[in-house]
C-alpha cells in the first residue's frame, strides 16, 4: 500500500497503535534467541536542553488554597500535585536482551513536533537513546512542519554537518564502537519517504554484528487495513 498523505487525514492515533503492533509482531519472527520485542511506555524525560515552560496543572485536592493548620496531611496524600508535560509517557516498540534495552523504534506523531518546545523535548529523548548506546529507528510519515525533521535536529545537536532528509522519512541509527577521537561511531541509514509510493525496508541494528530488516511496507499495509484507513 502506498504511503498516505497524513496532512489532513484523520485516523492517525488508531493507525499508530496498529502499526506499532504489526512491527513488534514482525520483529519477533526474526529476532535471534535471547532478544524480545515488546511495546512499552517510556517517560519523556528531556535531559540536557534549556528550560522549557511546560503545560502544568496544579491542584491541592480541594481546589481551594489550604487554610493554615497545624494538622498534617493524611498519610500518603500529597498537599500539592503537579502535572508536567515533560513527564508524559509515550508508547514505543522496544527490543530487549537480558532485561536491557538495546533498540527502539519510534513512530513520530504530529504532537511530537507541533511546537518548538515539543521538538526540543523529543529530540532530547531520541539523543538520550543514542548516548545510552541504544540503536534507534525513527519513522516520520508527517510532512508538517515543512522543512523540519528530527534527523536534522539530531545532527545539529551532535555538532555534525550531516545531510538529513526532511519528513516524511525513516532514519535508522546504529551506535558503534568507540571513536579514536572520543565518543562513539554512529552509523546511519536514511530513507526519504514519498507520498503515493511504497515504504522501503530499513535495517535496525541489534549490536555491531547483527541487524534486522524492518519491513515498513507490509506492516504499514496491515495496520492501515486494521484501522480502516483506505
Amino acid at each position: 500500500m502506498p504511503l498516505h498523505d497524513w496532512t489532513d487525514r484523520p485516523g492517525w492515533e488508531g493507525m499508530h497503535i496498529y502499526w506499532m503492533t504489526e512491527i513488534a509482531r514482525a520483529l519477533r519472527a526474526g529476532l535471534p534467541p535471547g532478544y524480545r520485542a515488546v511495546i512499552g511506555s517510556s517517560p519523556l524525560v528531556a535531559i540536557g536542553i534549556g528550560p522549557v515552560k511546560p503545560d502544568v496543572a496544579v491542584t491541592n485536592g480541594s481546589g481551594h488554597s489550604p487554610a493554615h493548620s497545624n494538622t498534617a496531611p493524611a498519610r500518603g496524600e500529597p498537599d500539592l500535585e503537579v502535572a508536567v508535560a515533560t513527564l508524559e509517557e509515550d508508547t514505543t516498540v522496544q527490543i530487549e536482551r537480558e532485561g536491557r534495552l538495546v533498540a527502539a523504534i519510534e513512530l513520530i506523531s504530529p504532537r511530537n513536533k507541533d511546537r518548538p518546545a515539543a521538538r526540543d523535548q523529543y529530540a532530547a529523548r531520541y539523543l538520550n537513546y543514542l548516548r545510552g548506546g541504544v540503536h534507534l529507528l525513527l519513522v516520520d510519515v508527517h510532512r508538517r512542519p515543512l522543512g523540519f525533521s528530527f534527523a536534522q535536529l539530531i545532527a545539529a545537536s551532535l555538532g555534525q554537518d550531516l545531510a538529513a532528509p526532511s519528513a516524511p522519512a525513516a532514519v535508522s541509527y546504529r551506535v558503534g564502537a568507540p571513536a579514536a577521537q572520543g565518543g562513539r561511531m554512529l552509523g546511519l541509514w536514511q530513507h526519504p519517504l514519498v507520498v503515493g509510493e511504497p515504504l522501503p525496508p530499513i535495517p535496525l541494528a541489534l549490536n555491531l554484528d547483527e541487524q534486522l530488516t524492518v519491513d515498513l511496507e507490509s506492516t504499514y499495509s496491515r495496520a492501515a487495513a486494521d484501522s480502516y484507513v483506505e
